[in-house]
């Protein structure tokens, strides 16, 4: 097989919907949709089933796997990044963990420079990462935190941009004149995972199948039932 342009697997499963794709080296080959977050369990294997076939693929074909880590749903995330590990844990094959929000951001437009990315983290929160660009990468400037709106909103520097699905939840409490990415880029994409993976493949960097973990500061909400009452 080529190494230099491997197939890859990509799963995004850190929103809803989610998505999987095939590609060789920085070619897209094909895409497919996942239903609602709590339906990822059910779909993820049929649907890398189907796209391996629809490419007269065998799983063994696959010379990686690259998931998205995070932030995101609890649940979705979960699925996605245990089910890359398994896989790989099974054909042998690199397993690649991109950051959610460093995809996010390497989708603004080259008129961008700064840039927080959002993505809800309910009850009135967000997740929230500030980055700036360097060169023609992203550089993450603070770690990623989780913080009300309004605080968020207070230290915001209005010459900084917004990215991230957290908009579409908080649109309507965020300021006119904002300066918005706009809404096809807010999403992470198969095409910017796929470039960030691809890059630490050609470096020979690879995670570990057993202690890759998908990235989030708050438990789950049934961790957090449960501690209200109590019993964690």
């Amino acid at each position: 097989m080529n190494t230099d342009n491997p197939r890859l697997l990509i799963i995004e499963t850190s929103g809803r919907p989610g998505k999987v794709a095939l590609a060789v080296g920085d070619r897209l080959l094909a895409a497919a949709h996942l239903e609602e977050v709590r339906r990822h369990a059910r779909d993820l294997a049929p649907a890398v089933a189907e796209l391996l076939r629809g490419q007269g693929w065998k799983p063994r074909d696959l010379q990686g796997v690259i998931v998205s880590l995070g932030p995101g749903s609890y649940t979705g995330l979960r699925v996605g990044v245990i089910s890359a590990r398994t896989l790989c844990y099974a054909i042998e094959c690199p397993l690649l963990g991109v950051e959610t929000f460093v995809a996010i951001a390497a989708q603004a437009s080259d008129n961008v420079s700064r840039l927080d990315v959002l993505a809800d983290a309910q009850q009135d929160r967000v997740y929230v990462q500030p980055f700036e660009r360097s060169g023609e990468a992203w550089k993450a400037t603070a770690p990623l935190s989780i913080r009300t709106v309004d605080d968020w909103l207070v230290g915001h520097d209005p010459e900084t941009w917004v990215s991230g699905p957290g908009i579409e939840r908080h649109l309507h409490r965020l300021p006119a004149g904002l300066n918005l990415v706009e809404p096809g880029l807010r999403t992470p994409q198969s095409e910017s995972l796929l470039r960030i993976g691809l890059a630490r493949y050609r470096m020979g960097e690879q995670d570990d199948v057993w202690s890759l973990e998908p990235i989030y500061l708050r438990p789950s909400a049934a961790e957090e039932q449960w501690r209200r009452l109590g019993k964690g």
